[in-house]
């Protein structure tokens, strides 16, 4: 109400709450004149109101005595446009029934489930002030605008993974994690398992586990975390069992600066809906084999019967999945070479990491302590002394070997003996 409406009413109060006075008028309205007060015009034109206005509140005044200046709703009579009261009644349900489930209970959601399941078409403006009259949406603080991120997908499916752990607790207590692959363009949830740990060996077998199930990809997009790259640990690790898978095959692997875990945003909010499934479920996991089975349905769930807001027309994964041709690799060249300044070890060896395996380059007892250069290219190793550049061995790593020897015969060189002069 405004300030000029509400202080023409406190004057009509205070000048009704006296005797009305007046003569009838040739109209057959009455004059309102108060004894010794002012007229009606006099007062509409001190306000700025129209006199019809105060001769309403006159009339309710006498009606309804105090209770006519009571602020009164401006809601019409009629509303031809208003959802009927069975469509709230559904539109409260779904918002029950997906709560309940642990998926998200939004408007669109709500919009896709009415259009898709029930032949309604409600707008998700009407849904949301419908969802607000009944006190079922909770105010949010102020987010960052979504303007400010900048934004990007995958063209096609398969042209980039998105790989990435968490942590889950059991019934029990126990800290497991729960590893998930993501297809960058449709969110098509991949590959989702469950493992006491996470470690390179695990990330391997599921990747090549979703490789067999959904063909290769063109790119993978991960954290920094070891088990993806070892990129950050000094260089003197070498390329990692999963880095060398992807070589192999051809993968280009991309990483996300360190602390910035929004690169890898679209898997990371997949695990925040995952979570929120998982802890909605009555009857939660107690060991790593009941948390898969829980993971296999929401996996269900989330690829065919889930609707996805950030994909077109609200549609599946699943869908988005299979509207477009595949992605493959692309033919290149990505010879992995290293220099690393190294000391023989005792013993007369030198240690090399390849593929995840540590592997150990036999060069003589004689030279423990020397410093080394080692000029790797892929399997070429070439090792010299670092101060002479003398090349003291060259040869090409054997992965399925630990050790690889001088192929010499052990022990100390052998001399020949002197044959007497005769």
């Amino acid at each position: 109400m405004s300030q000029v409406m509400a202080d023409t009413i406190h004057h009509v109060r205070g000048w009704c709450d006296l005797t009305f006075g007046g003569v009838e008028s040739s109209s057959g309205h009455h004059c309102c004149r108060r004894r010794g007060g002012r007229r009606a015009a006099d007062v509409a034109a001190a306000y700025g109101v129209a006199r019809s206005w105060v001769y309403e509140l006159v009339a309710r005044y006498r009606a309804e005595g105090e209770a006519a200046f009571e602020p009164r709703s401006r809601r019409p009579r009629t509303s031809p446009t208003a959802i009927a009261d069975s469509t709230v009644e559904l539109i409260v349900e779904l918002r029950r029934q997906l709560s309940a489930q642990g998926l998200d209970a939004g408007a669109d959601t709500i919009a896709w489930h009415l259009e898709h399941h029930y032949g309604m078409r409600v707008s998700r403006a009407t849904i949301d002030r419908t969802l607000r009259r009944q006190g079922l949406v909770v105010p949010a603080p102020r987010k960052r605008p979504r303007s400010s991120y900048i934004r990007f997908q995958a063209e096609q499916p398969n042209e980039c993974w998105q790989a990435d752990f968490t942590h889950y607790r059991l019934s029990t207590g126990v800290d497991v994690e729960i590893l998930s692959w993501l297809d960058d363009h449709a969110r098509h949830a991949l590959s989702v398992t469950a493992h006491r740990c996470v470690t390179g060996p695990v990330v391997v077998d599921t990747f090549q586990a979703a490789i067999a199930q959904h063909g290769p990809p063109a790119s993978t997009l991960t954290d920094n975390g070891m088990v993806f790259t070892t990129r950050l640990a000094g260089g003197r690790g070498g390329r990692n069992a999963f880095e060398s898978e992807l070589r192999r095959l051809g993968i280009t692997q991309k990483n996300s600066r360190p602390n910035h875990p929004g690169t890898c945003g679209k898997v990371e909010r997949f695990q925040q809906t995952m979570k929120a499934w998982l802890r909605a479920q009555p009857h939660q996991p107690a060991n790593v084999a009941e948390l898969q089975a829980l993971l296999d349905i929401f996996v269900v769930i989330y690829n065919t019967c889930r609707p996805h807001r950030s994909l077109p027309q609200r549609c599946t994964p699943a869908v988005a999945y299979t509207a477009r041709p595949k992605a493959t690799p692309a033919e290149r060249d990505d010879t992995h070479w290293r220099v690393r300044h190294d000391r023989v070890a005792e013993g007369g060896s030198v240690t090399l990491r390849h593929d995840g395996r540590l592997h150990h380059i036999a060069l003589g007892r004689h030279l423990t302590g020397t410093r080394i250069i080692l000029l790797v290219a892929d399997l070429d190793v070439r090792i010299i002394d670092a101060a002479t550049g003398e090349l003291y061995r060259q040869l090409v790593l054997d992965p399925t070997r630990l050790y690889h020897g001088t192929g010499r015969p052990p022990g100390p060189p052998t001399r020949k003996r002197q044959q007497p002069d005769t």
